[in-house]
């Protein structure tokens, strides 16, 4: 059944890859073309020569952006579909709609919202090359972090749900991952390299329309694996009995 799982997974990884290219070529791009243009401006002002485009914006913005999202969005269907493998009927009497549609709001959570609160997106032209590994490395522990405190948050629900009852559980476990939260995000070095002149409304629409396009990865993800999980589930269900008497 993984097999099935997986593969089904990545085709509707595909699918919110393409509703999330749309989105982000309605709502990211022109905020990408502000940022480039700022970013040329300056160049200007500063006397320096126009760098080489090595990739056209046509291509960036169109091919370029689709594979990548198109890609990313196979892999996340991917991936989803094992992690549901796994923790199908250990959450509870959660069916596999409901188990799909939690995967996905803990999962968008740890990977996308809480790593964005210490570390959001920034457009073309904020940022400085020279840190940019440093940025990156600080992210991916963001991330690594966020993950572990979310799974060690559900291990603790789990056990603390016969003593406490589901709701409390998940309220005492939401607590402790928040104050987890709390201390790395102190923890961790702060980064603001947004020049001072670039225009704050850019840079908030950037990255609203940065989550807006992991929003609709991840929705499109938990809901539309968990009808094509609830199906697979059930054709196996309907397959055992046969099988015993056979």
């Amino acid at each position: 059944m993984v097999g099935k799982l997986l593969l089904r997974g990545m085709l509707v990884g595909l699918v919110a890859g393409i509703l999330a290219f749309a989105f982000a070529r309605v709502y990211g791009e022109p905020q990408v073309d502000k940022a480039i243009a700022y970013e040329e401006q300056q160049a200007q002002a500063a006397g320096a020569a126009p760098e080489p485009e090595m990739v056209s914006r046509v291509t960036q913005a169109g091919i370029g952006l689709a594979t990548g999202v198109l890609v990313y969005g196979a892999a996340l269907g991917g991936l989803f579909s094992l992690v549901f493998a796994y923790a199908y009927g250990r959450l509870g009497s959660l069916g596999p709609r409901g188990t799909s549609a939690l995967l996905a709001l803990l999962g968008f959570l740890a990977v996308i919202v809480v790593p964005s609160l210490k570390y959001p997106a920034n457009p073309p032209a904020v940022g400085n090359p020279e840190t940019i590994g440093y940025r990156t490395e600080l992210f991916f522990i963001m991330i690594a972090i966020s993950i572990a405190a979310m799974v060690a948050a559900v291990g603790l629900a789990q056990r603390l749900w016969n003593q406490l009852g589901a709701w409390n559980a998940s309220i005492v476990a939401g607590l402790a991952f928040l104050v987890v939260f709390a201390l790395v995000k102190a923890a961790l070095p702060d980064i603001n390299e947004v020049p001072e002149n670039f225009s704050a409304t850019v840079l908030w629409q950037f990255r609203v329309a940065s989550l807006g396009i992991q929003l609709v990865l991840w929705t499109v993800v938990g809901l539309g694996f968990g009808a094509v999980a609830a199906r697979v589930v059930a054709a196996r269900d309907q397959r055992g009995p046969a099988r015993r008497y056979a």
